[in-house]
């Protein structure tokens, strides 16, 4: 057998068995929510189209928990409510499939090229790992939207769409309107400088907004006076999935968290993100600016469930990126790569849930918020890269600006290293 058929025969036998010890992980790690969220969205719709009722009064029965997304998200939703449980069940599945596999495709394929490694090799590993990290089966088990969000914002930062920066703004503005946290990308473009994309993505935004209210009034009033205030209907804010800032704060007193030193740590977190995005900015390094926002879109948030962390793994991706740039045997590869195997293995392990009763001590704090403080280095640590200047590879489709770029060593580095701008590495 040729030695390029032995080696193809090793990684589909490398891949078969990744993927059985991933299946047998999850068979005993993963929480089996049984489409939870889907399963509210799509009574919710059931109920509001034929049913009659307001889409804003659904609960879920024998619980509290109803439709608490813009009546835009809604309209997008629309057609669960004229497909069977298990035909949306499909679609959902596949929906966040898909996003998710695009999305990888996208960032890991320009290291896989550096690297030298096989690339649908490269792929299929990391399509497994990524079925066992938790934000990511919590998205596909709930039925949640948090792909499809990270993949309209990814197309949008990366300029993958044709005609290029011409529609920049256009994915964030739509993400926005469908879920109000991705707004934080329309400040990211203000801070950054990118005048005309965020007014795009406002306008964006508010035209899907306005389309909304004119064909459902009664529901966009609904939701913009009431059903956006109604906080009750989202969670406890001290449960141990509420991996944010004001999580954290919420769990050292449950019965009356501190407003005021939460905002203390939102200002506090807002200005090194606006430090380090800036930096990003300036050498064009939009995924570590896609990456940042993210994570720091997940601590600001009042509430960040387990499964919005989904918005961590550009983070966690452009490690391994970073990590495999750096010279063969360095100090530095050798901590990029640790820390991405040590922010991963958190990320499968489920930790937090083991002080979901009792988070008190100082083990349940350091513990019960392991996610927080993950989002929390990659907003302080993850290197920022010069892209050079030049065009894409040979045979690229992607522009210079877009995904390419992580594929381009600095000129005035040598090679393989990436010059860092904006906060020292701890770990160089």
């Amino acid at each position: 057998m040729a030695q390029g058929a032995r080696r193809t025969v090793g990684q589909v036998g490398v891949v078969i068995v990744l993927a059985v010890a991933v299946a047998a992980f999850l068979s005993v790690a993963a929480v089996r929510h049984g489409f939870f969220d889907l399963h509210v969205y799509r009574g919710a719709l059931v109920w509001w189209v034929h049913d009659g009722g307001e889409i804003y009064d659904y609960l879920k029965p024998g619980t509290q928990y109803g439709f608490t997304y813009p009546p835009f998200a809604a309209l997008v939703m629309l057609p669960m409510a004229y497909l069977s449980w298990h035909a949306a069940i499909v679609l959902s599945v596949a929906a966040g499939v898909v996003t998710s596999a695009v999305l990888i495709w996208w960032l890991l394929d320009p290291v896989s090229r550096r690297a030298g490694w096989t690339r649908w090799f490269a792929f299929a590993v990391a399509l497994c790992l990524a079925a066992a990290f938790e934000p990511m089966r919590e998205t596909i088990n709930f039925g949640q939207v948090n792909t499809l969000l990270l993949f309209l914002v990814a197309v949008d930062l990366l300029r993958l769409l044709p005609g290029g920066s011409r529609w920049a703004g256009i994915g964030i503005g739509l993400a926005t309107a469908i879920k109000l946290t991705p707004g934080i990308f329309i400040v990211y473009l203000l801070v950054t400088g990118r005048w005309r994309a965020a007014v795009t993505a406002t306008g964006a935004a508010a035209g899907a907004t306005m389309f909304a209210a004119a064909l459902f009034p009664d529901a966009s009033r609904e939701f913009w006076t009431t059903a956006l205030w109604n906080t009750g209907r989202v969670g406890e804010l001290a449960f141990v999935s509420n991996q944010s800032l004001r999580g954290v704060v919420a769990r050292l007193d449950p019965q009356s968290p501190s407003t005021v030193a939460w905002l203390l740590l939102v200002v506090a977190t807002l200005a090194v993100w606006v430090w380090r995005s800036r930096a990003a900015a300036s050498v064009g390094d939009e995924a570590t600016g896609l990456a940042l926002t993210g994570a720091v879109m997940c601590l600001v948030s009042p509430v960040t469930w387990v499964h919005h962390l989904v918005w961590l793994l550009p983070g966690v991706l452009l490690l391994v990126d970073n990590g495999m740039a750096a010279s063969p045997g360095s100090r530095r590869r050798r901590a990029l790569l640790a820390a991405a195997t040590v922010g991963y293995g958190f990320l499968i392990s489920r930790i937090v849930w083991a002080w979901e009763k009792d988070f008190t001590g100082l083990d349940g704090f350091l513990f019960s918020n392991t996610y927080v403080w993950i989002s929390l280095a990659l907003l302080a640590f993850l290197p920022v890269r010069a892209a050079a200047s030049s065009g894409p590879p040979a045979g690229s489709a992607v522009e210079p600006a877009g995904v390419a770029q992580l594929d381009q060593p600095d000129r005035g580095t040598p090679a393989g290293q990436w010059q860092r701008i904006g906060r020292p590495l701890a770990v160089r």
